[in-house]
């Protein structure tokens, strides 16, 4: 019986070591080298000191991303993207190239490696220090071949040649504008007295003791909605178009995951989006008021809300052509008004909505006054910090 316990004692230390031997043995296969870009991108685990693959269902954003490369000196290697100011492109942990304006770039990796550079696997490196990288925009580009004429030399090769700016959506945008400018003198001529009421700059800023005749009136109507939808979809034209990063969201991500290049479907889904979030709150303000025990107040505030935003929803356009005119020479500038239009929009209404309740019912109440910071202002701070305060 000793000799029996002893062998297989003898067989487990024998497995072990063979274990550990094989164990010894192991070594991850280093990444296979590609000659071109693809849509996978490394990050890097601080917990393994290593890099793993971007899952975007799994993974949080990140501000630095990675890819292997097999680059040859004197071969070259072009690639194409949009960035913002400030991205830089590293190679073997070494800075190559910074953007120095939001434009789109073509940029020659194989120009950009060191004199002396081996041919084989380079680290490429994308980061930038405050936004998260569009790295649907990083593509291949086809290297352009220009004539040789007789006499002439070689041209210098181009490290980083600046693209047209603009959008690749640009046509889509000025499809939207012409079909929202369509339906809103549609609306105008069909449902005259109704679109007079909302759209008059005098009852919107009026007397407070003058009762506007919208805040009596019933509120889904179908002008109302139709109106709401035309407000929808110019606020999601402006997400699109200047707040790119909106998608950067993980919650967005993995609710609504919309190819950066699928700009009509992204302008849809954000349409959708704010739709659902206005026509939602009446929801909201119906259970915050049943909460709170001012229910009859919901109907009252509702209506004001709607009336704001669809009255202050006409400068979104305006923002949308200025966008189409100047954001070639002037995307810093472009930003800051949008970001003001759309600060005025939400702060505006949130102002009007207290002005209102306020005649209705003073809000030196603290009761009142809490109702309206849970209705309104938190709503207002996290809209402000999703969309304006994000870049």
């Amino acid at each position: 019986m000793r000799q029996f316990f002893l062998g297989i004692v003898w067989l487990g230390l024998v497995w072990l070591a063979c274990g550990a031997a094989c164990a010894a043995e192991y070594r991850p296969l280093p990444p296979a080298p590609r000659a071109g870009l693809t849509t996978d991108w490394l990050i890097h685990d601080e917990a393994r000191n290593r890099l793993v693959l971007y899952l975007p269902d799994y993974h949080a954003p990140a501000h630095a991303y990675y890819q292997w490369l097999s680059i040859r000196p004197g071969k070259p290697l072009l690639i194409s993207f949009t960035a913002r100011e400030k991205l830089s492109l590293f190679l073997d942990n070494r800075l190559v190239f910074t953007t120095s304006t939001p434009d789109s770039y073509t940029v020659d990796l194989a120009a950009l490696l060191p004199a002396g550079s081996a041919a084989g696997p380079h680290l490429l490196c994308v980061w930038h220090p405050e936004a998260i990288p569009n790295l649907a925009s990083f593509t291949n580009a086809q290297p352009v071949v220009a004539r040789r004429t007789e006499g002439t030399a070689n041209p210098a090769p181009l490290l980083a040649q600046p693209r047209p700016r603009g959008h690749q959506g640009q046509n889509v945008f000025v499809c939207f504008l012409l079909l929202l400018g369509l339906c809103y003198g549609g609306l105008r001529a069909t449902y005259q007295p109704g679109f007079t009421r909302i759209y008059q700059l005098d009852g919107l800023w009026g007397k407070a003791s003058a009762e506007q005749d919208f805040l009596i009136k019933p509120t889904l109507t179908w002008l109302n909605l139709a109106l709401v939808l035309l407000f929808a979809l110019s606020f999601a034209l402006l997400l699109v178009a200047i707040h790119t990063n909106i998608q950067s969201i993980v919650i967005l991500r993995r609710l609504f995951d919309v190819a950066e290049s699928a700009i009509v479907v992204k302008v849809l889904v954000y349409t959708a989006l704010v739709a659902g979030f206005v026509l939602g709150k009446y929801l909201f303000l119906e259970l915050m008021g049943y909460i709170f025990d001012v229910t009859e107040l919901v109907t009252l505030q509702y209506r004001e809300f709607i009336r704001t935003i669809l009255f202050m929803g006409l400068f979104l356009p305006v923002v949308m052509l200025l966008y189409l005119g100047l954001n070639q020479r002037l995307p810093e500038t472009v930003l800051w008004v949008s970001n003001g239009v759309v600060s005025l929009l939400l702060i505006g209404t949130v102002w009007r909505v207290g002005r209102t309740l306020h005649h209705k019912t003073s809000l030196l109440n603290l009761h009142l006054f809490s109702y309206l910071c849970a209705t309104e202002v938190i709503p207002l701070v996290i809209l402000l910090k999703l969309i304006v305060f994000t870049f």
